[in-house]
């Protein structure tokens, strides 16, 4: 029997959690760990409920406030910007031959490394999306699975137990090369969530828009661009998105291009896939907590300072998003806009 902790009952937390719960609880202990009382005290009442594109369903997660014992596998769920303090707060209880697993998008497994120890983390880069509709409800807005990896590259037998663990919420991809499939996944969350936040809407309503595809090509190409720097070889997102291809070459800057309308054209597609796709940059807001774009577009503007290449488009995304959270700007279209005058 494994010992499995869930720290963060979120979107993400909860649908992980109450999979796990009702396809492995009888051979393995689950729990879900959170400080929110009040998401706490509806899961006990009433089970974690999940809806969506898989139906709908009510599982008997166990709640936790605190962890207890040793855990086989730690999997952080939470936000980027309290992922660093969850890990402390579990790690005295992680099995010395256990894994943490880091499900947060941006480039975390680097924070976490020096916490539990390199040898003891690892990745997992999610392809599928799931939001918060109210505490203990969950809804899972589209389907996919999960790349698992070490950062290094390593191979590692734990990754192999954590993939059959992971089956029943969607494929699992053990990749090699776990840096590139974060990179493109920074790329696409850069360009979407950030997006989504200074939008104030779901995905498939914003993408309809050329103004909004056109800063996501670019917030993309920037991502790109720095992740070449930093030697990183990028990996397709599901298989098929090719950031490669995705990013933007100087004539279609220009316009009229078949290949940037191409390019529009596969966004729109996106935007249908993932329609339903809220940012939870935008959810933390909107809870009063800080947003994660430090970790997304930041990481770009900071490694672009780096390797001297200029980003602007992702600093000025940064920078709205935290005005955004100070209560100086409303997310809207009109603020997308106002962000597209500034940069195109």
């Amino acid at each position: 029997m494994a010992r499995i902790l869930v720290v963060g009952c979120g979107a993400i937390g909860g649908l992980v959690a109450a999979r796990l719960t009702e396809h492995h609880g009888a051979e393995h202990e689950v729990e879900a760990l959170t400080t929110n009382d009040s998401i706490a005290d509806a899961i006990t009442r009433d089970g974690l409920r999940v809806v969506g594109v898989e139906g709908e369903s009510v599982a008997s997660v166990r709640a936790v406030r605190s962890p207890s014992g040793t855990y086989d596998f730690v999997l952080l769920a939470t936000q980027p910007p309290q992922v660093e303090a969850a890990a402390r707060d579990v790690v005295d209880h992680l099995a010395g031959d256990g894994a943490m697993v880091c499900f947060q998008n941006g480039l975390v497994e680097e924070r976490i490394a020096p916490i539990a120890g390199s040898e003891r983390v690892l990745g997992g880069v999610i392809a599928w999306g799931a939001s918060m509709q109210a505490p203990g409800v969950v809804e899972r807005t589209s389907h996919g699975g999960f790349a698992l990896g070490r950062f290094a590259g390593e191979d590692d037998t734990r990754l192999r137990e954590l993939a059959t663990l992971l089956e029943v919420i969607g494929p699992v991809d053990v990749e090699p090369d776990l840096a590139g499939a974060r990179w493109s996944k920074l790329a696409i969350n850069c360009a979407i969530s950030t997006l989504g936040t200074i939008g104030g809407d779901r995905l498939g309503a914003l993408m309809k828009h050329r103004v909004v595809r056109r800063l996501a090509l670019e917030l993309m190409t920037e991502t790109v661009e720095v992740a070449r720097a930093e030697g990183v070889k990028l990996r397709k997102v599901s298989g098929t998105l090719d950031l490669d291809w995705l990013a933007l070459r100087p004539e279609e800057r220009r316009g009229g291009s078949a290949s940037l309308v191409a390019k529009h054209s596969l966004l729109l597609a996106v935007g249908a896939r993932y329609r339903k796709l809220r940012s939870s940059m935008l959810y933390a807001i909107e809870r009063g907590r800080e947003p994660a774009v430090d970790f997304l577009n930041g990481e770009v503007v900071t490694r672009g300072e780096k390797h001297g290449l200029p980003t602007p488009v992702s600093a000025e995304a940064q920078r709205t998003v935290h005005a955004i959270a100070r209560g100086e700007h409303a997310p809207s279209m009109e603020t997308l806009r106002e962000l597209a005058a500034r940069v195109l």
